[in-house]
């Protein structure tokens, strides 16, 4: 799966690409912080003007929505750019993939599901690592430029539980995000997700290839397939369950977590402590702060399908290299 990294005619692609969707990653994290800091500006403007009138210009007010547009205009853009690139990057990583699978294919494909694990899974792997894998990076570097402007908006003002202490607000998110994380991650293990989804796979991969035989095969008829689905059909409904159980939690949290931040400030608030713009600043950096924290939580059914993915991926391998050292020894 990782020969992209280690064969000469990729490197260019690999490690270069790499550096390359990195570099744009880290621009629109400083452009968001360029957005936070205009949140703060722009709401303590507005608490002015509603708390004096006319004591900003319009002139004033519209010179400060024209620079969030550009802020944004280049988010955008670098955004559009960099999914685009990586897009590229990842069906590269996928041929690399596939070339070997192609290049062994007299044994692969006496492995059962060979098929599907060269043009599906691989297809999946990389769609997955494209989502997931740019945002992994993305949240670490997020935790990077935030935590430093959280700690800086939130020193000298009272936070609940933690009453004056500088790094009340960075603990709070901490033990609020790894603490849902570790209980989703439990709960997961506990309804076994990942064995779930492979199980799923494989019943799915069963049934396609008696479809496939069956289209040239006159001999293979209902009663086969018929079971082969109910298999299908019984794996699915038991996926149903276990994801029903998970989501009440994952779902249930995930709403709390909408006002976290405000339960933490509340002291600083009742106290008016913080202008409407700091105040807006530290909500925006405490959810970036936070979610980046809770990737694991949001990501987690994307993770579970990945490694369902991984474990497929890498027994077909196992196979393989199996298959081959067979044949040296004959």
């Amino acid at each position: 799966m990782f020969r992209f990294f280690t064969q000469k005619h990729w490197l260019l692609w690999s490690w270069f690409g790499s550096a390359i969707i990195l570099s744009s990653l880290w621009i629109q994290v400083k452009i968001d912080v360029k957005i936070n800091e205009w949140f703060g500006q722009f709401y303590d403007m507005i608490q002015k003007a509603l708390g004096a009138p006319n004591s900003i210009t319009i002139e004033e007010y519209w010179a400060s929505l024209l620079s969030f547009i550009i802020l944004a205009a280049m988010y955008v853009g670098v955004a559009v750019v960099v999914s685009f690139f990586t897009s590229h990057y990842l069906f590269r990583w996928r041929t690399a993939m596939v070339e070997w699978y192609h290049s062994v294919y007299d044994k692969a494909r006496k492995i059962e599901g060979a098929a599907q694990r060269v043009q599906e899974d691989t297809i999946k792997f990389s769609r997955i690592m494209e989502s997931l894998g740019t945002s992994l990076i993305e949240a670490l570097m997020i935790l990077i430029e935030f935590m430093p402007i959280l700690f800086g908006l939130s020193v000298g003002i009272p936070i609940f539980f933690f009453g004056d202490w500088d790094y009340g607000l960075i603990v709070g998110a901490l033990i609020w995000s790894v603490g849902g994380t570790i209980f989703l991650i439990i709960l997961g293990l506990i309804l076994r997700l990942v064995g779930i989804e492979y199980d799923l796979q494989k019943k799915e991969a069963a049934y396609r290839k008696i479809l496939v035989i069956a289209e040239d095969d006159g001999t293979i008829r209902p009663k086969t397939i018929e079971e082969l689905f109910d298999g299908v059909r019984n794996i699915h409904f038991l996926s149903y369950t276990r994801y029903l159980y998970f989501n009440i939690g994952r779902i249930a949290y995930l709403q709390a977590n909408v006002l976290s931040a405000y339960v933490f400030l509340a002291p600083a608030i009742v106290a008016g402590a913080v202008t409407l713009g700091v105040m807006q600043q530290i909500i925006r950096a405490f959810g970036r702060v936070e979610g980046s924290m809770q990737y694991i939580l949001k990501a987690w059914p994307t993770i579970i399908e990945l490694a369902s993915v991984y474990k497929r991926l890498r027994e077909f391998e196992s196979k393989i290299i199996q298959e081959e050292l067979v044949d040296k020894r004959a």
